[in-house]
């Protein structure tokens, strides 16, 4: 059977219990280090949006869970996918290419935004399907019998996304269900009695993806990419810049970006984010006014808060070479 005649557009509709169904977590990382959760099911009925928490995570009419790499460096070196649950391969698309969606190719992605990926299906109506992989990677082919944990394939870029991730669909009866709180389709915030996951994955409103130092603002092209850490920086550097990459930002929300050096505080810069943003970066620092920097050690710590409380940080350091 073709991906694309399972790819069909579905609503939240009547939830299902999940009885004996259970989930594995389907990426070979490690949630707050190598891969986070970027946006869950949408739980808003209308032209809103809101995650299981009530939160901000997710996006108008969102059908699943996409668990994100940091970086395209990171999808580059390989992430295995892996089937959640012991099912059979009901179909699979391995040929699309791995890019950000545009709209100068976006016509090529119509009717496959889900790109690469594989569709299994589990019994008493459960179906799973795995999105946005990497093209080549996939391993399984239809009517093939797989384990909860056999590799399917890699994560990738294909399809309709702006970042490596795994898209995570769950259905049953061809109904989306939340896999965090599948009991209740059009509610959020109360705290779900079952789930539908073997080991209930952490949630996290919000973090700080990584940070970097450069001799000038980096293209986010490039912190995207992975490729915007220029450390150490050399001594006769045009700027020191520190800068940091995030996800979940609310309005309101503040980044914090510090940096101390062998003379103490060397940089510190707060900015108030002023609206919602999926994925974004920060930088701040100094232009080299004659001579050097000053040989030793540097640590920038990145710190995103939330009401005045720390929700993420991330620190990075590095050594100035003396000359």
């Amino acid at each position: 059977m073709r991906l694309a005649a399972l790819l069909t557009s579905m609503s939240l509709a009547a939830p299902a219990a999940a009885g004996d169904f259970r989930l594995q977590f389907p990426l070979d990382c490690t949630l707050g280090e190598s891969c986070h959760i970027q946006q869950f099911v949408d739980r808003d009925p209308g032209p809103g949006a809101r995650d299981f928490t009530c939160g901000t995570l997710s996006y108008d009419g969102h059908k699943g869970t996409d668990i994100a790499l940091p970086y395209l460096t990171d999808m580059q070196a390989g992430v295995q996918v892996r089937a959640a649950a012991d099912g059979v391969v009901l179909g699979t698309r391995n040929t699309m290419a791995d890019e950000y969606a545009t709209a100068e190719n976006a016509a090529g992605i119509e009717g496959m935004e889900c790109g690469n990926g594989v569709v299994l299906r589990h019994g008493g109506g459960w179906e799973t399907q795995y999105c946005h992989m990497k093209r080549g990677s996939i391993l399984v082919e239809s009517g093939q019998k797989v384990k909860a944990g056999e590799v399917l394939g890699e994560v990738g870029l294909s399809g309709k996304t702006q970042f490596p991730h795994l898209h995570l669909s769950v259905r049953k009866d061809g109904a989306v269900v939340d896999p965090f709180s599948p009991e209740a389709a059009d509610t959020c915030g109360t705290q779900p009695e079952q789930t539908l996951w073997a080991s209930l994955p952490p949630y996290q409103a919000g973090g700080v993806l990584g940070a970097g130092f450069s001799t000038a603002i980096p293209d986010y092209g490039a912190v995207k990419t992975g490729t915007a850490d220029e450390a150490p920086l050399p001594p006769d550097a045009p700027a020191f810049v520190f800068w940091a990459y995030a996800y979940g930002g609310q309005a309101g929300d503040f980044m914090e970006l510090n940096v101390t050096g062998p003379g103490g505080e060397f940089v510190a810069h707060s900015e108030a984010l002023q609206k919602n943003q999926a994925q974004f970066f920060r930088a701040a620092g100094r232009r080299l006014r004659g001579g050097q920097w000053p040989a030793g050690s540097y640590t920038g710590v990145a710190r995103l808060l939330r009401d005045g409380h720390e929700i993420a940080r991330f620190v990075r350091s590095m050594t100035i070479a003396a000359q």
